[in-house]
């Protein structure tokens, strides 16, 4: 029984199931659970144990979705230790704590990663994964840039293992009622749409020189990234503000599930151009070292245009319908829908159908997690298991978080460009300058 795998086998054999079945009889209710239904069982490992966590913890406890958490996986002890504490008040047993996530990956009991890591290990530790023939559910941003965005897709074809983002909006019942009921034409032709986000946070510290936190391994943390010294503050959360080697700044962290739900709604793939304008605008002599406003311009074929108001440190309520958001404009009317909700209104203006509202999906707050999430996860389970299609496959999650990257490229560079949204490359040679990143030696993603 130490080999999974083996004992499986023999547990399909007719005979041992005689043996099993009579030996259940004496077995206490925890050994039994884990026992019955293994054929369909799961073995799950998460690495990143920071504020999504608390995400995990219904979808990995329901008993209906019939996993074994095996592993919890993270680059600071104190993390893996208050994980585990946590959980415990879900689950009746122990995973393994680990710090390295290469050992998890190498580990072949192991069928499922949850890639909960900062942004620059979403690409790089989910290929290792899948070419170690696990299933992903990698957390947004799946990419920390377009070379990746599109490795990544290469890679989850090539090992032919069930890759998801986690864009939770994706499986939101009254969000795919409202986006059917646009395609179905409820608002004529959809033309434009407005994705926001408004937060406010506050100052961050100057990055300057310490001492590595105890028990962090640092040089694990930093991974495929470029070797630096460490600095305060960064390896808790402020790494997404403290330049481009690990974070995708708020487009990444945030604009990726609104920008999102507005391509669903407008029914467009990539842009054929995009403009931005972009600064720091609040907390001018702060750490925070990329823009925390953004207004973004994506134009597709067809005349349809999606804007994104990005807004990190302002929380004025622009819209009077809170913090985040997609506004959808159609030829006949007007629709609204977030994580709680959605609104439809006719051409003047008049609410013609609202939608209940019960969605627990968080907006703002740290970490998130919910419903949403958690039906995203079951989807993703069940789609292995071959009884589901994915909500969010990764071949068309990747077109949403390209938005993501040519804004993020469009700051950089200074300038908007034009794309071929056929190929999905710039008509700009110091845009494409942006297209990838530098690695560690050594550390290179690779099919």
């Amino acid at each position: 029984m130490n080999n999974r795998r083996e004992f499986l086998k023999k547990m399909s054999a007719g005979a041992a199931g005689v043996a099993v079945t009579s030996s259940l009889m004496g077995m206490p209710a925890k050994s039994y659970r884990r026992i019955i239904g293994a054929n369909d069982r799961l073995n799950v490992a998460i690495a990143g144990l920071g504020r999504r966590l608390g995400a995990y913890y219904e979808p990995i406890a329901l008993k209906e979705a019939n996993v074994q958490l095996v592993y919890l996986c993270d680059v600071m002890e104190k993390q893996r230790q208050r994980a585990l504490q946590s959980f415990s008040r879900h689950i009746d047993y122990k995973p393994k704590l680990e710090n390295d996530i290469h050992k998890v990956i190498a580990d072949p009991d192991v069928d499922v990663l949850f890639n909960a890591t900062p942004d620059h290990w979403h690409t790089p530790g989910s290929i290792l994964a899948l070419k170690a023939g696990k299933n992903v559910y990698v957390e947004k941003p799946c990419s920390h840039n377009m070379f990746e965005n599109e490795l990544l897709v290469k890679a989850a074809n090539k090992y032919g293992k069930v890759v998801q983002m986690g864009n939770q909006q994706r499986s939101s019942g009254h969000t795919i009622e409202i986006i059917n009921e646009i395609h179905n034409g409820v608002i004529g032709v959809p033309y434009r749409a407005v994705a926001f986000y408004l937060n406010k946070r506050g100052e961050v510290p100057l990055q300057k020189k310490v001492t590595v936190p105890t028990g962090l391994d640092w040089d694990l943390f930093q991974g495929p990234a470029p070797r630096r010294d460490y600095t305060e503050e960064t390896w808790d959360y402020n790494w997404h503000w403290y330049g481009w080697d690990y974070g995708t700044a708020e487009a990444g962290n945030n604009a990726t599930h609104e920008l999102d739900v507005a391509r669903w709604a407008l029914k467009v793939d990539l842009p054929t151009r995009v403009d931005i304008e972009a600064g720091k605008r609040h907390f001018f002599n702060d750490g925070w070292e990329m823009y925390d406003t953004m207004d973004a311009t994506f134009r597709f074929a067809g005349d349809k245009v999606i804007k994104w108001d990005g807004r990190s440190r302002s929380g004025h309520d622009t819209y009077r319908m809170g913090d985040r958001g997609t506004i959808i404009f159609g030829s006949e009317g007007t629709v609204f829908v977030d994580r709680g909700k959605y609104v439809l209104y006719d051409r003047a203006g008049k609410i013609v159908k609202e939608s209940k509202g019960t969605s627990n999906e968080a907006g703002t707050a740290l970490g998130g997690g919910g419903d949403m999430t958690t039906g995203h996860v079951i989807n993703f389970f069940d789609t292995i298991r071959g009884k589901a299609k994915l909500t969010a496959p990764i071949d068309d999650a990747s077109i949403s978080m390209a938005m993501v990257h040519y804004s993020n490229i469009a700051y950089r560079a200074g300038k908007g460009f034009d794309v071929d949204d056929k190929t999905g490359l710039i008509y700009d040679r110091d845009a494409m300058k942006f297209w990838g990143r530098k690695y560690e030696p050594g550390w290179e993603p690779t099919l």
